[in-house]
């Protein structure tokens, strides 16, 4: 999948020229915790979030440093905390700083950007022009609409192995050497060793997910490398 096929294209914006409170109130009133702020021409010059109001003036929430503190900063970080704690203007408090995407890109590479730099939310661009903003929530949409078009179907025992086998092969945690797999009439049955005993959860889970399976038994055993203790299976309520 890509961006374009997730995203918001109706973006709600906010003028980098705005005022903090209107912008607040916008947030507000759309219940969203984030704004991206154009400037006259329509070109994206940030985002602002409710984080950017977390430290201000008018709630005495503004940053206080000792002064040997202070010393070391420097004056032009302290007039950087100053403007953005007491600023009138979304441009005083936005974070310039922006993490953007076009509409071709994989949704993959979304997702990673959203780890990689903590955020919420990424704008899609189109040159330089916003097209879509993607947040979790459009993820979690995009997910439920692949999860309700997936429906069981019927597999023989013989597929059902073949397609989980092929699945542990392809996964680097998987033991494979040590690890039977039996399917009758869609049960699978786990026999064998694991020494980890995460290695059971995803085995459960790889085997849920193909089609035609009723049911997983899980008989794996877990020794655990470094005492050798052997710990069976629990057994299903």
């Amino acid at each position: 999948m890509k961006a374009k096929d997730v995203m918001t294209s109706d973006v709600l914006t906010v003028d980098q020229d705005a005022s903090v409170l209107e912008a607040v109130r916008l947030m507000l009133h759309r219940k969203i915790s984030g704004l991206p702020v154009v400037d006259a021409s329509g070109t994206l010059v940030g985002m602002v979030t409710e984080g950017d109001f977390l430290r201000r003036s008018e709630m005495g929430t503004e940053r206080h440093h000792p002064r040997w503190i202070e010393f070391f900063m420097g004056a032009g970080r302290l007039a950087d905390e100053y403007v953005h704690a007491s600023g009138r203007k979304v441009r005083d408090v936005m974070t310039p700083e922006i993490h953007a995407v076009t509409e071709e890109s994989p949704l993959k590479d979304v997702v990673a950007m959203m780890e990689r730099h903590s955020i919420k939310r990424v704008p899609v661009l189109r040159g330089r022009v916003l097209a879509g903003i993607i947040t979790r929530s459009n993820l979690l949409r995009a997910m439920a609409g692949l999860t309700r078009d997936v429906h069981p179907a019927s597999a023989d025992d013989k597929a059902i192995r073949a397609t989980l086998l092929a699945e542990m092969k392809k996964q680097p945690w998987a033991p494979m050497a040590v690890t039977d797999v039996d399917v009758a009439n869609g049960v699978v049955t786990l026999s064998g060793v694991v020494l980890d005993d995460r290695q059971r959860v995803a085995l459960r889970v790889a085997a849920e997910n193909i089609p035609g399976v009723k049911k997983v038994e899980d008989h794996l055993v877990w020794i655990e490398p470094m005492s050798g203790t052997v710990i069976e299976a629990r057994a299903e309520d």
